[in-house]
């Protein structure tokens, strides 16, 4: 963890506004999708990161003690899952070719075990939705030749960051950069 450098801001012209480019994804192209997405949310992690905390700090000022929760129950299934997925072949194998399933699966897990213990409208709002927004802005935000230069340096070693370890665990490593 010590060689692991948190990437720098990406300007609000380039993530948003004037020069940001924006298409809808082809869904018949699944792997191409999937680069797109695995390419943007390194490249503009840290701003991810700060949009996700922001929202996050706005629900706890609300909420804070059912964030508290949702986030305990989220880190805690997450996990489990990658711990499973370190020590049973199935589950690693099932975790490199669906990653979409399985980021679904820990959300439904966490909403389900949530939804027992009454936390399901802070989950939703202060860690589904930050998620989603996220996704769906990585899915739909073109990269430039920046972006692709970054994330070449990343996929080859050269700099680690906090969401190229988020990806490994999610057994996305081996798209990263491509």
């Amino acid at each position: 963890m010590v060689d692991v450098q948190p990437p720098p801001f990406r300007t609000l012209d380039d993530f948003l506004l004037g020069s940001a480019r924006f298409s809808v994804p082809d869904v018949r192209n699944l792997d191409r999708w999937n680069n797109r997405i695995i390419n943007n949310l390194l490249y503009y992690q840290s701003n991810y990161f700060a949009s996700a905390l922001a929202f996050l700090l706005i629900v706890g000022y609300f909420q804070p003690l059912q964030l508290i929760l949702g986030a305990t129950v989220v880190i805690l299934l997450f996990l489990g899952f990658v711990w499973a997925a370190e020590n049973k072949a199935v589950i690693r194998r099932f975790r490199r070719n669906h990653p979409s399933l399985c980021l679904a699966a820990i959300l439904g897990s966490s909403y389900l075990l949530l939804s027992v213990l009454g936390g399901v409208a802070v989950f939703l709002f202060g860690i589904a939705f930050p998620i989603l927004m996220i996704l769906i802005h990585a899915s739909v935000r073109l990269r430039n030749l920046k972006n692709k230069l970054e994330n070449k340096l990343e996929s080859i070693g050269l700099k680690r960051t906090p969401m190229g370890l988020l990806l490994e665990a999610l057994g996305q490593e081996q798209e990263a950069g491509s």
